[in-house]
């Protein structure tokens, strides 16, 4: 420590005030300039500093008032000081006695918090500092970097240091927390031990540093973090540059967490970061530190398996490369109703990136699902370039046909990722197809062409046409496009039209009763919510052409019944039971469904304001199926079907 004394006025005998003047003061923890020290007579002190400054912050016009003060020889005492800093809202409590000669003294501040500070200045230059219940609601006034991170808590600690030698530094937060503006980052009731250990090696500070995170709970937007992992890190300081060599991190779930860095203090500048991971148990970290980045909306259903290591480095902020590696991993995502949903693995391979440069990946998947259908094992290639990935032509077993994805491309964007492709639906069975879904048996074929397929995370869309051959017809679907399609409010829309179906099959496969013949059927502006209907306009009539057109006894009957009280068979009640099929000559029934009901029609809508025909009758004896009730509320519907399907309906016969 340097100090120069320029003048040392005794002016008692005529103003009874003794002034001392100090030039300056010179520590490498702090330096003081234009200090003046005045002695008024009963024993008071003040102390006016021209300019201090404390590492790297400076400040003018700084004054100290001692209730009592003196100086005796070279040793200078304040008792019960009062210090005033520019900037700040409450005063210091200040107590010190410095021997200037010896270099020597102590240090006491308090704050009117309770906050106590006891120091104690050597005089070979070193400081041995004990902090008790420093409130860290304080600390934005003296860093004001800290100003948008509100921090609270109380900390308790112990300081050595000497400035060309060795620095040591054990403590304790207590109730800590902090929290941004914006939200996205928060903590509470935090517990952190830390010890930080340095000493002065060719001009810079080799540390090493431990931190325990105890209690308490933080919120890194996105992901939640609990108390628990602790971190051993040792590196450099230099010329305000702070180099961490390693830093190991003990995570459970983990077999090793390890980091470097290369941080510019001055400027604040994350020059270089690399991070590696080795054995992470999916199980564990998935939930926790994948779900939240990966589908933050859907990280409820999300379920994770086997293990994943990988590497990440950062250079001057931005990400240079990334290295992913699965070991016998799987990935689930449960439907939005709780159904089975989405599943593949086990999965195996490497997935590299690096910033500019082309690089290939390769995934062995052992299996998959989708809702109720079990899928084959597979090989994923994929090119990445920069934030486009490409992935190799990739056929997906399913059942006796299979899924063919190709040219599809996905980008990585400010927004998120979107997709782009082409699918083909190779020929699946029905009858396996059904079979596997658990419905009625059909037979048939389902196949597609998907020309123009895009996808993101909040949409699908289908501009090509998927074909089901079906009941010796087809089905044909256009403009598909779902809204959310991982969320729990997924979204369809689209049309549906329907050809040749062959009633004979349709109603035996849902135990119907019989009707032979063909129909044809449109549905316009289809829309699901969660899966389930509320919105189109649909309609069912006979297919054009010349055919055998009958109807049964059992069918009239659940007709009739799907028709409700207001639906009769326009025939005797004793007659229908002489017969057990009739001669029909058309059928149509349409319904267009708007807020929950379902507005009816029939055959040649509109001759009559209230009834309308479902079944015309054609041949000996003539039978007309009608309808009364325009206005069918949807779900009473839909339980009549249901009803009827699984034959526990009584029609009603008139």
């Amino acid at each position: 420590m340097c100090v120069a004394l320029l003048s040392l006025p005794l002016t008692a005998a005529a103003l009874g005030t003794l002034v001392l003047a100090v030039d300056r003061v010179e520590h490498p923890a702090f330096a003081l300039k234009g200090l003046q020290f005045s002695f008024p007579a009963g024993g008071r002190a003040s102390l006016s500093i021209g300019h201090l400054r404390v590492a790297d912050r400076h400040w003018r016009n700084v004054r100290l008032d001692c209730a009592r003060g003196s100086l005796d020889g070279a040793v200078l005492r304040c008792e019960d000081g009062v210090f005033r800093l520019p900037g700040f809202p409450h005063p210091l409590q200040v107590s010190f006695r410095f021997d200037l000669s010896a270099r020597t003294g102590t240090l006491g501040l308090g704050t009117p918090d309770g906050a106590r500070l006891n120091a104690h200045l050597l005089g070979d230059g070193s400081v041995r500092a004990k902090l008790l219940g420093l409130d860290l609601t304080a600390l934005p006034a003296w860093l004001p970097l800290l100003k948008a991170w509100s921090p609270a808590g109380r900390f308790d600690g112990e300081l050595e240091w000497h400035p060309t030698r060795m620095f040591e530094l054990t403590g304790r937060l207590a109730g800590g927390a902090f929290g941004s503006a914006d939200g996205l980052r928060a903590a509470e009731k935090l517990a952190l031990d830390v010890r930080v250990d340095a000493a002065l090696k060719s001009g810079g500070w080799e540390w090493e540093a431990e931190l325990g995170w105890g209690e308490g709970a933080a919120y890194l937007h996105p992901v939640f973090i609990e108390a628990g992992p602790s971190l051993r890190a040792h590196g450099q300081l230099r010329q305000g540059v702070l180099e961490v060599r390693e830093a190991s991190v003990a995570l459970a779930g983990v077999e090793q967490l390890a980091a470097s860095a290369l941080l510019d203090l001055r400027t604040g500048q994350l020059d270089r970061l690399a991070i590696s991971l080795a054995g992470a148990d999916l199980a564990l970290v998935g939930p926790r530190w994948l779900a939240p980045l990966v589908a933050p909306a859907a990280g409820a259903r999300l379920r994770f398996a086997g293990r994943v290591s990988g590497a990440l480095e950062f250079e001057l902020g931005q990400l240079r490369s990334l290295d992913a590696v699965f070991d016998e991993a799987g990935f689930s995502l449960a439907g939005g109703d709780g159904g089975p949903g989405l599943a593949f693995g086990p999965l195996s391979g490497h997935v590299p990136w690096r910033h500019g440069l082309p690089t290939r990946g390769t995934l062995q998947v052992g299996g998959g699902r989708w809702q109720k259908l079990a899928l084959g094992a597979f090989d994923l290639g994929v090119s990445i370039d920069d934030r486009t990935l490409r992935v190799d032509r990739l056929r997906i077993p399913l059942l006796d046909g299979g899924l063919v994805f190709d040219g599809m491309v996905l980008h990585a964007g400010d927004a998120g990722w979107t997709g782009e492709g082409s699918l083909v639906i190779e020929p699946v069975s029905m009858r396996l197809l059904t079979d596997a879904l658990g419905l009625p048996s059909m037979s048939g074929v389902l196949s597609g062409s998907i020309p123009g397929l895009r996808a993101s995370p909040a949409e699908v869309v289908l501009d090509g046409t998927t074909v089901v051959s079906v009941f010796d017809g087809y089905l044909r679907a256009t403009g598909l496009r779902v809204l959310e399609p991982f969320g729990v409010g997924s979204h369809l829309t689209g049309d549906i039209e329907a050809r040749h179906l062959d009633l004979a099959q349709l109603t035996e496969t849902f135990s119907f009763g019989s009707i032979t013949g063909f129909v044809d059927a449109d549905v316009r502006g289809l829309e699901l919510v969660r899966w389930r209907p509320v919105g189109f306009d649909a309609r069912v009539s006979s297919s054009a052409g010349r055919y055998p057109r009958r109807i049964s006894q059992r069918a009239v009957q659940n007709i009739s019944a799907l028709g409700g009280p207001g639906a009769m068979a326009a025939i005797q009640r004793s007659l229908l039971g002489f017969f057990d099929t009739f001669g029909y000559s058309e059928i149509g029934l349409g319904c267009v469904l708007k807020a929950e009901v379902c507005e009816m029609s029939g055959i040649g809508d509109g001759a009559e304001a209230e009834r309308f025909v479902i079944v015309s009758g054609g041949g000996i004896p003539a039978l007309d199926v009608i309808g009364y009730n325009r206005r069918v509320d949807w779900r009473e519907l839909v339980e009549r079907l249901q009803r009827v399907i699984e034959g526990n309906a009584a029609a009603e016969v008139r």
